[in-house]
């Protein structure tokens, strides 16, 4: 057991340390490139002077998390699943941000071939999930002792996941290290949630390069941001979530560890459904994050507000698991 913390714990640090060293050449290289963020024109006022702020920070971000994980690794089937998923999203954002950067516009990738890409992911999750980890099609709800079996559903399910999770981190991204903060924070509890469940050390210590990475890109992403993550980070973790969530049968109470993204998601829809239906919006603008900005709330006091929020939904989240499996 020693020797596996430690092992987790090294990964975790050297993610962070990778993160922490190569980012500002990386900054420097992309200024040079001139590979800066396209704000939305109808996005908050206070957002128009972040315009050419260097993005694609992902890419610092996953290469942090694959050196060590790699080595470090045994590369278990799960581990690799995951690893495989988050890398296959951030390969999306990536796609979507260079079509961005290259067309000088805030518009990516067309809708059909995010789509058409997601469920080739899923499909590959799924696959890994069932043929090589072993895993039951069983929707388990932590909550009580239920078991759901789906059956042939269970792609479908896996695919919601993917795409409900990839999304909703996606949102989330808008403001100067609000994304990479909370997802620290929802992997910090897949940590002790693959390092509780028996044989799972390798997912563990994915998520530790995870919580690792993000951390040390704060530095650099945390108000005011010398980069974004862009698409490519976005994406790229909420594979990393969707695919633990799927490896450790957490998909349901993701709904509560990843509780800030689902508010984040469900602000969107809100607002989307009220002006279909009523020409009426709930909020000033959606995702939520910005309708308190313009309520005049500053950036980092809504960063540190959503943080605090998403810390108390994965702790609540974290708890209701370890009294699943201990009843």
């Amino acid at each position: 057991m020693g020797s596996i913390s430690g092992r987790i714990l090294i990964a975790g640090t050297v993610s962070l340390l990778m993160c922490l060293f190569l980012s500002p050449k990386f900054i420097e290289f992309l200024r040079r490139r001139e590979f800066g963020q396209n704000i939305r024109e109808e996005g908050p006022e206070g957002h128009h002077s972040k315009a050419g702020t260097p993005t694609m920070g992902g890419i610092i971000i996953f290469t942090a998390i694959a050196v060590p994980f790699l080595i470090l690794s045994k590369r278990s089937w799960e581990a690799m699943g995951v690893f495989g998923v988050a890398l296959a999203c951030a390969l999306l954002g990536f796609a979507d941000d260079y079509t961005k950067i290259v067309r000088r516009r805030s518009l990516g990738l067309r809708a059909r071939t995010k789509l058409i890409v997601t469920i080739l992911i899923s499909l590959g999750l799924w696959w890994i999930a069932t043929q090589k980890a072993g895993l039951e099609p069983t929707i388990r709800i932590r909550f009580t002792d239920l078991q759901i079996d789906v059956g042939p559903l269970y792609p479908v399910f896996i695919y919601i996941v993917v795409a409900g999770t990839t999304s909703a981190v996606n949102l989330t991204d808008g403001l100067d290290g609000l994304a990479a903060g909370c997802a620290a924070i929802v992997l910090l509890a897949y940590i002790g949630i693959t390092f509780i469940t028996t044989g799972k050390a390798d997912l563990s210590l994915l998520a530790a390069c995870l919580v690792g990475s993000c951390i040390g890109f704060l530095w650099f992403n945390s108000f005011p941001a010398s980069i974004f993550m862009g698409d490519t980070g976005s994406l790229g973790l909420g594979g990393a979530i969707a695919g633990l969530a799927v490896m450790t049968k957490t998909e349901v109470l993701l709904i509560l560890l990843g509780g800030i993204f689902v508010i984040e998601a469900l602000s969107v829809v809100i607002q989307v459904f009220s002006f279909q239906m009523f020409r009426k919006r709930v909020f000033l603008m959606a995702p939520i994050h910005h309708h308190f900005e313009l309520q005049a709330w500053s950036e980092t006091k809504i960063i540190l507000r959503f943080w605090i929020v998403a810390a108390a939904c994965a702790a609540i989240g974290f708890t209701v698991y370890q009294l699943s499996i201990r009843g």
